[in-house]
């Protein structure tokens, strides 16, 4: 079985866009995805979160034969509730309810999981101390976890966090372990795809 997984990020050039596609993929193979696995997943870096809906959308249109998911962001807390409830948006009638997966509350609030991976992306002068301490990433604001990071790399000689510059790259070095351990939104969107490609 494929499947197909539309994400937010990327922005507008396609050399960023590339960039979380392979982001994304060496995060899935650090989770255990072995390669033949890997191949039967295409990921869509979609740039802003309305534009994976709509390409999320498309694409259930033209190949029913196929699963898509959609990933985005969740830009504040979730309450119970499906995602497609928490994000407002029609589910295409083709669809289950399970198909829309949230980065909670932002894609940086994984970064929060696995402060060792951030310490090693940035160096010594990284102030680990500066992000928010709640192991509970999902109930952390993303105010404060963007602050957090603002905070924590702002005596770094490269410069602060800069989520262009520097988001791809750490996520390709993040835990996934830590990562669903500390967000059961996570935990779901890995369970669903191994479910999905038969792992």
């Amino acid at each position: 079985m494929t499947a197909t997984i539309h994400v937010e990020g990327g922005g507008n050039r396609n050399s960023l866009r590339a960039e979380c596609r392979q982001a994304f993929r060496e995060f899935f193979r650090n989770a255990g995805f072995a390669d033949g696995l890997l191949r039967q997943l295409k990921i869509v870096a979609c740039g802003a979160r309305d534009e994976a809906y709509r390409s999320f959308r498309r694409a259930v249109t033209t190949n029913r034969g196929q699963a898509n998911f959609l990933l985005v962001d969740a830009e504040g807390p979730v309450a119970a509730g499906t995602p497609w409830e928490h994000l407002g948006w029609v589910r295409p009638s083709t669809v289950a309810a399970d198909s829309a997966f949230l980065m909670v509350q932002c894609m940086e609030s994984w970064f929060c999981a696995d402060k060792e991976a951030l310490e090693r992306f940035f160096g010594r002068d990284f102030n680990a101390r500066a992000l928010p301490g709640d192991k509970n990433i999902e109930r952390i604001p993303k105010q404060d976890v963007l602050s957090g990071l603002n905070r924590a790399t702002r005596n770094l000689k490269g410069g602060r966090y800069d989520k262009g510059g520097h988001s791809f790259s750490i996520l390709k070095q993040l835990d996934p372990q830590k990562v669903t351990d500390a967000s059961p939104h996570a935990r779901r969107l890995m369970d669903a795809l191994r479910e999905e490609l038969g792992s």
